[in-house]
């Protein structure tokens, strides 16, 4: 038996180093907080946040390993330098072969179920899966990106650490991927401290471009909340005058409502994110702005809310200042990797 001094000794030891551990858990598990303007992010039961599991999405988000020929990664058509988008039209995968969309910013895709312009992915876990086999994109199998990452001891000591299990398999790096997606976020733009009650945040010109938004354009039917998206489907005319136009919501659901039909995406970091529409064919902020003055591309199935705004010179200037107000700040933060698990 221990003396009692050095048992008391050993005892404190244990109960601080079991503190340490409790301590560690903890940051391990509390995810990052939301920036001002934005909702705490619910997680989904089944991938909950971590520390550790974040980190291996962000690996994995960025390694061109996970595509047929190591060229493309998530990051490729979803770039930081670009606000999470690629900047162009429509994205390019591997061997230089041209998609048929545009690609939607990852910013804020925590607050959104349904993934992809048309919905066609229910989660986020899901999303993560199809641009991997995907001919046209990374053009991989998921059995062959599962063996790649097998391979890569690196790869196996994050996914025991992350998952408590070296088995690696396609929903643990989707999981992984769509957690470290749920920690992309943008806040604290000068509308959300306007609104918060700093009443300098915004210029007069956005002032005035709020109410046209809000009251004479009422944008937010469609473009609401927190996130300024109803995540509804709706045909605003855009590529509808083409002569094999592309079917959107309807190739998914059947449903003749939905023809020509396409997610809202969110207006937050807007600005960032040109070009515009699924098809990328509006260059600018204006260019929309101009579009939905004109009341879209008049079509079998147009929208009931899209019609003329008979917007003056200085509402459409006054609304796109407002609309540049929108971006804000968190996505920034996160860098690509500068070395990868080997």
């Amino acid at each position: 038996m221990y003396p009692l001094p050095m048992y008391r000794w050993l005892l404190l030891a244990l109960l601080s180093i079991a503190m340490a551990r409790a301590a560690d858990n903890k940051r391990s598990v509390a995810p990052p907080v939301v920036p001002l303007g934005l909702l705490p992010v619910q997680w989904p039961k089944d991938n909950p946040y971590s520390a550790v599991k974040a980190e291996l999405g962000r690996l994995l988000y960025f390694d061109t390993r996970l595509s047929k020929d190591n060229t493309v990664s998530c990051a490729t058509c979803h770039n930081p330098k670009f606000a999470f988008t690629d900047g162009q039209p429509v994205s390019t995968g591997i061997r230089g072969q041209k998609g048929g969309r545009s690609a939607p910013t990852v910013i804020n895709r925590a607050y959104s179920l349904a993934q992809f312009w048309d919905g066609r992915a229910p989660t986020l876990e899901e999303q993560a899966k199809g641009p991997i086999q995907n001919p046209i994109e990374m053009g991989e199998t998921h059995d062959n990106v599962v063996q790649k990452l097998k391979a890569i001891p690196g790869y196996r000591k994050l996914f025991q650490q992350a998952f408590g299990t070296e088995d690696i398999t396609m929903d643990h790096v989707a999981k992984a991927i769509a957690t470290f997606e749920r920690t992309v976020l943008s806040g604290n733009s000068p509308y959300d401290r306007y609104r918060a009650g700093n009443k300098s945040a915004l210029t007069p010109e956005q002032v005035r471009g709020m109410d046209v938004y809000f009251n004479k354009a009422k944008c937010d039917q469609c473009h609401e909340g927190i996130n300024f998206t109803s995540n509804a489907y709706h045909n605003l005319g855009v590529g509808m005058d083409k002569p094999n136009p592309d079917e959107g919501r309807f190739a998914v659901t059947k449903n003749p409502a939905d023809w020509g039909a396409f997610k809202t995406p969110t207006l937050r970091e807007i600005a960032r994110t040109a070009p515009y529409m699924h098809d990328g064919s509006l260059k600018t902020l204006e260019e929309v702005v101009e579009f939905y003055n004109q009341g879209g591309v008049p079509n079998k199935n147009l929208d009931e809310k899209i019609k003329p705004l008979h917007l003056t010179e200085q509402e459409k200037k006054d609304l796109v200042a407002f609309l540049k107000a929108l971006s804000g700040e968190g996505w920034q933060n996160i860098q690509a990797p500068t070395k990868f698990p080997e």
